[in-house]
């Protein structure tokens, strides 16, 4: 039986991995003038979002249990700036797959015992759990804005990326009779 430490971080490791298969479905539907659109002035685009989680995810997972989680050379005010020309969404997206390499390499290598021990994050002493709900809930706030930009930039061609409206009674049925299969075997 699993101890509750591996539960919990078998656990984290694939609610984090939902949220970015969330995040890449949207942001694989959208196009070069949307990934870079903005609502308005004080909205960001899905480009800076993009930025801004990879920036965070570079600072608090990289050296996770030895160094403090805001790192030195991280430039937070830049990572609500793009700007266009500089910055292609190719490079944007490389950036963004690093940043999730970095913290899924980091879950990974987290062993139970590392969860009872206490790290940084600007200059705040937080647990290892505390630290990774709190990622957890920073990126799942802003994948649940990438998710909703992109559905409105494309507008009647989104495809839905959970249960379609309309469609909750037939995908039960089919999770029942999926999970009726698994009892027999």
């Amino acid at each position: 039986m699993k101890s509750t430490e591996s539960h919990y971080l078998a656990t984290i490791r694939g609610q984090f991995r939902s949220l970015k298969k969330l995040a890449d479905g949207a942001l694989a539907q959208v196009s070069e003038a949307e990934f870079f659109a903005l609502l308005d002035r004080e909205s960001n685009s899905l480009a800076i979002l993009v930025k801004h989680l990879a920036g965070n995810m570079r600072s608090r997972w990289r050296d996770f249990l030895t160094s403090d989680g805001e790192k030195a050379d991280r430039h937070r005010d830049r990572e609500f700036e793009v700007d266009e020309g500089a910055q292609s969404r190719q490079r944007l997206l490389q950036h963004w797959e690093s940043g999730w390499a970095t913290l899924f390499h980091t879950l990974d290598a987290l062993e139970p015992a590392d969860l009872a021990r206490t790290i940084t994050i600007r200059a705040e002493p937080h647990s290892v759990i505390e630290a990774i709900q709190r990622q957890l809930a920073h990126y799942g706030y802003h994948v649940g804005q990438i998710v909703l930009l992109a559905k409105h930039w494309r507008g009647p061609a989104w495809k839905t990326l959970s249960v379609a409206r309309g469609k909750s009674v037939e995908f039960n049925r089919r999770m029942d009779r999926r999970h009726a299969g698994a009892d027999e075997k």
